[in-house]
């Protein structure tokens, strides 16, 4: 099993950056995918971006040149740098982890994000 666990979410003012951490554990595999998913109410949870161990990067267009992903292969720990944050953004953030080797989903339980006008 993998457990993946969030932290940086909050309460920021439209205009500002917060910065989201997704640390995983326990059984690893080394092909794998890890990403953010958000999720409001009444909507369905849609991907914010994914990346690679590779570094390839899948953004969707709402926050295109606004979001940076990243991760450290080594700490198995992806980031979510979020600037120039809008109040459509708040939702609650949830960590992806697609293991590939074999054919395994996981979640973290999710850290709200809060966009004030």
């Amino acid at each position: 099993q993998v457990q993946l666990v969030e932290s940086g979410g909050g309460l920021v003012q439209a205009g500002g950056s917060l910065r989201l951490s997704c640390a995983a554990s326990g059984k690893i595999f080394s092909i794998n995918v890890m990403g953010w998913y958000r999720q409001t109410p009444g909507k369905q949870r849609e991907l914010v971006a994914t990346i690679s161990r590779g570094g390839r990067t899948n953004y969707a267009e709402s926050v295109k040149g606004r979001f940076t992903i990243s991760r450290d292969n080594a700490k198995n720990t992806v980031y979510l740098q979020m600037n120039s944050l809008k109040p459509e953004d708040t939702a609650v953030y949830y960590c992806n982890l697609n293991s590939i080797s074999d054919s395994s989903l996981y979640w973290g339980q999710g850290t709200q994000v809060t966009v004030s006008s």
